[in-house]
């Protein structure tokens, strides 16, 4: 089977114009386990590094270690399909555009706590003919007879899946949408265990956002170390910000290969600590049009990315600011060993200026404890820059599609 890699199609809006949005809750990966800190910390520095294997790379791997939970994401959401409904866990995920589940009859299926989604026993499922109009650049087949149907292969940066396309009633919390195209996947491989599939919230076509025609959500990440907590995730027009002190900040604009078209690139120009300018040439961030260079905003991916001209320097900047302290070997490049039952010092604000507004995060989301160690929560990277979602938390933050704008303003996640 070929690979599925260009999906350039438009879809007509699938919801009504009263669809007002719906709420629904997002579930940190592993959180059902229990797991120290430090433990914690491993795991997904560990899915970090699996997630960006060949995360961009054009010759891309379909194995994968056995593992015991997802390297595609790190935040879970609850959703149900089909008549009568059948809910599972899935991904949710900034930077891709696919919805699937498993399905059977099963070839090649990972584990699954829940039951796995069977079409022949729902009542609003919908074959999608490989002679579809609409969708005949999405079909993996050279047969346009009618009574084909539209396969897939969908390969992420360490996983794959692969099926036929159908449309189905989906169910979030109560808010019921019907024709909702996604992948019923018969065969995968073994990335995403721990759930049952995947929502796509990029910026493709096929994404839940686009599809359904009120293009824009918001989620609001707890502080990293509550495991207890769920963090809210808003879908459509109920996703607002409000307050004096919301800033607001246009996407860059992607280029159109695959798979950078469905990421959401910002416009960084520079980022201080303090007082301190880090010596950053604008130009370090600048996106290129293969692809290469820019910051993405990514849920998946914990703790952020910089290029190494742009890493080194937070370094640096760190270095000098905390001078009372040995540093110590951990899971992070920069560390500082703390006595025990010692706070950390206090650090000014990181500032990221975007061009339009900055964004500036306390140290508790740039810096982070591990046992007796106290870290800088971010890695270098020698190809792009991504955002990761420990230093988003208690941020909430707004992604408006239809206007290009990513707004955002501190908040304290766990009272939304």
């Amino acid at each position: 089977m070929s690979t599925l890699l260009i999906i350039l199609i438009l879809f007509a809006p699938l919801v009504s114009s009263t669809f007002i949005g719906t709420r629904t809750n997002l579930t940190r990966v592993g959180s059902d386990k229990q797991r120290n800190k430090t433990e914690l910390i491993q795991h997904a520095i560990a899915r970090d590094k699996r997630r960006h294997t060949n995360f961009y790379s054009s010759t891309r791997n379909i194995t994968s270690p056995v593992q015991e939970e997802t390297s595609m994401g790190e935040y879970l959401m609850t959703l149900s399909i089909g008549t009568p409904a059948i809910t599972y866990p899935a991904i949710a995920d900034t930077g891709s555009d696919l919805i699937w589940t498993q399905c059977q009859p099963c070839k090649s299926c990972f584990n699954q706590s829940t039951t796995i989604y069977d079409p022949s026993m729902s009542s609003t499922v919908n074959a999608v003919p490989c002679n579809s109009i609409e969708y005949l650049s999405l079909c993996n087949s050279n047969n346009l007879r009618p009574s084909c149907y539209c396969m897939y292969n969908y390969i992420y940066g360490s996983g794959w899946t692969s099926g036929k396309f159908d449309t189905e009633k989906f169910t979030f919390g109560h808010v019921e949408i019907t024709n909702i195209t996604f992948g019923c996947s018969t065969s995968s491989s073994i990335d995403f265990v721990g759930s049952s599939g995947l929502v796509g919230l990029g910026r493709g076509p096929l994404s839940l956002i686009s599809q359904l025609g009120r293009p824009k959500f918001s989620y609001c990440l707890t502080s990293y170390f509550d495991i207890t907590s769920t963090s809210p995730l808003f879908i459509g027009p109920i996703a607002a910000l409000n307050g004096k002190n919301v800033k607001s900040i246009s996407f860059v604009r992607n280029p159109k290969i695959v798979p950078y078209n469905t990421f959401y690139y910002l416009p960084l120009k520079g980022i201080s600590i303090g007082i301190i300018d880090l010596l950053i040439p604008p130009s370090t961030f600048a996106l290129n049009s293969d692809g290469s260079g820019g910051i993405i905003i990514d849920s998946g991916t914990t703790f952020t990315r910089l290029v190494e001209e742009a890493y080194i320097q937070v370094e640096k900047a760190i270095v000098l600011l905390v001078k009372d302290l040995p540093m110590a070997a951990g899971e992070f490049d920069l560390c500082y060993q703390l006595q025990a039952g010692m706070s950390p010092p206090s650090l000014p604000n990181m500032i990221f200026h975007f061009d339009g507004a900055d964004m500036e995060l306390t140290y508790d989301n740039y810096m982070i404890i591990d046992g007796n160690l106290w870290c800088l929560a971010m890695f270098g990277s020698s190809y792009t820059s991504i955002f990761g979602n420990y230093q988003q938390q208690n941020i909430h933050i707004l992604y408006d599609v239809a206007n290009n704008m990513l707004s955002f303003v501190p908040t304290q996640c766990n009272q939304l």
